[in-house]
This record gives structure tokens, sequence and C-alpha cells, in this order.
């Protein structure tokens, strides 16, 4: 579903964890229940699936389509399903988008290769090889913390260029680097760091790709629509309610705690495939006192 007033993927989206049967297998039924939950109950305007909330590097591309696909059928009528189809080879991430074009998403995350580390003219090659193979808008994720590279400024300036290269998923957390993208193009920036949420959109971003977002979706998205309506004091106010959720997820890995806290509230959606490990009893009540704080 793409939106037809403000931002093409909505303001606030989820990168949603990937529930897991007992056996260890993707649980299709629980994902569908769990994306319902986010978009009817707690008025997420999109959701990413396979991204690094959703274990994406421990799925299978066959686990990614029929996920992508369980997702879509479930809430795609009124939620924009964006699909995490980034990798570390180009090549592989051409198969994955065609996927989930084919599948009917409504876009692609597409994470700067990691571990690999090319230099900005391999950038620019991967992700034009990328946007030129798929009639998908597409989503750039800069998070040069877990890829070990940054997107420089004036490669994403260059990327803009490209008419399926339509918006930012923003973890580099550096605002002036942002700001300048932002001045120089049409991109669409949302915050790929919770907490960085409302000064990304002080100096243009556009909303919010959360983790945090599976307990304070309604919270986050009354800050951001508060902001845009000049209500800068209520939109403070929020940011400052909702902060110990907002970095208290990422306490230890996002998909650790989220998983913990839907188990905290009832919402079981199953274990983590290793490397990944459950959250420790302290982890547990660090996670509880902040969605106790944060109003949660």
């Amino acid at each position: 579903m793409i939106f037809t007033s403000g931002p093409m993927f909505g303001r606030l989206l989820t990168a949603m964890v990937t529930p897991f049967a007992a056996d260890g297998s993707v649980d299709l039924e629980g994902a569908a229940d769990l994306a319902r939950y986010l978009v009817d109950d707690l008025g997420t305007d999109g959701l990413v699936i396979s991204g690094t909330t959703g274990e994406a590097p421990t799925t299978t591309d066959q686990e990614k389509a029929e996920l992508l696909t369980t997702v879509i059928s479930a809430v795609g009528d009124r939620a924009s399903v964006i699909a995490g189809v980034g990798t570390f080879d180009t090549r592989h991430t051409v198969e994955l988008i065609s996927v989930a074009d084919q599948a009917g998403a409504d876009g692609a995350l597409v994470v700067t290769p990691y571990y690999s580390r090319p230099p900005q003219s391999g950038l620019l090659r991967h992700f034009a090889t990328v946007a030129d193979s798929t009639a998908l808008p597409i989503m750039i994720y800069d998070i040069p913390q877990r890829a070990g590279t940054p997107v420089a400024t004036e490669t994403m300036i260059e990327l803009a260029r490209h008419p399926q290269i339509v918006a930012v998923k923003d973890a580099k957390g550096d605002l002036t680097a942002s700001s300048k993208v932002m001045a120089a193009t049409d991109l669409l920036y949302y915050s790929g760091d919770d907490a960085n949420t409302l000064p990304l959109l002080s100096v243009g971003g556009v909303g919010l790709v959360g983790t945090s977002t599976h307990f304070s979706a309604v919270g986050a998205k009354q800050m951001i629509e508060a902001y845009l309506d000049g209500k800068v004091e209520e939109a403070l106010r929020l940011h400052r309610q909702l902060l110990p959720i907002f970095t208290g997820v990422f306490a230890t890995q996002g998909c650790i705690l989220v998983k913990a806290g839907l188990e905290l509230q009832g919402r079981a959606v199953g274990g983590l495939r290793s490397p990944m490990v459950p959250a420790t009893d302290e982890q547990k009540v660090a996670l509880q006192q902040a969605l106790t704080a944060a109003g949660l």
C-alpha cells in the first residue's frame, strides 16, 4: 500500500521481529497475528520484514519469501510492507528484490553491503545495480556501525538521482551529514535510531523505522505528528517520556529484547536463532523497568 498523503511509506514503520515455532521454523501464523497487532492495534503505518530485527541473516530465501507473502496478505491492504533484501552480494540482493517485487511488496530496504567494506565507488555500483533491476522504490539503510562502511554524503547525493532510490533509513548518527543530503536531494529520511527521531525531524526527517515501536508505536506516532503540527513542546514531552524504551530496547540486540518484551506482555513469538540468545533475567528486569518508565 502506497500512502496518498504524507511520505509514500507512512510516518511510523516497525521493523518487525520474525516469530519462530517451537521447532525453530518460521511461524507464519504468528507473523500474521503480530503484523495485525502492530497495524490494527498500535497504528503502525508500515512494516519492514526481514530486517536486522527480523533476524534476516539466519532465515533462508524461501523463508523470507513466505514471510513476506504472509504479512502482505495479512495487512498489505492497510499498511505499507517493505521487504528487507540487502546482503553483501549484489547479485543475491538483485535476486531478493525481484522476489519481493513479485510478492507485491511496497518497497525494499537495502542495507549497505557489510563485512567486505567496499569503497564508495563500490557502494555506488551496488545500489545503482540493484535499483536498475527493479520497479520497487528503494530505501537505503545507512548503518555504518553494523555494515562497517558509511554511505558518504557525496555518494548519497549521487544515488538520489536514481528514480528508484527514494528514501533512507538513517542510523548513521550524523545529523550534519543527513542535513546536507536532505538539503541537496528529495530523499525521504526516516530515523533508524528510535531515540534520534525527534532530532532528525528537526532537520527535515519524515518519520521513523523503529524497533521499540513494537511497544511505543502509539506514543512515537503522536510525537511525530505533534512535531509536524508545530506542537514542539508536546513532541519534546513525548520524546522524553519514551526515551527509556527508545534506548532500553537496545541494551542488547534489539530482536532479543523485543521478543522478551512481547513475552512479558503475553504475546510470545518464540525464541531466537543462533547466534542470538534469549534475554537474561537481568535484561528482562531492566526492560520491564524501561517499559514502566515510558508508561508502557
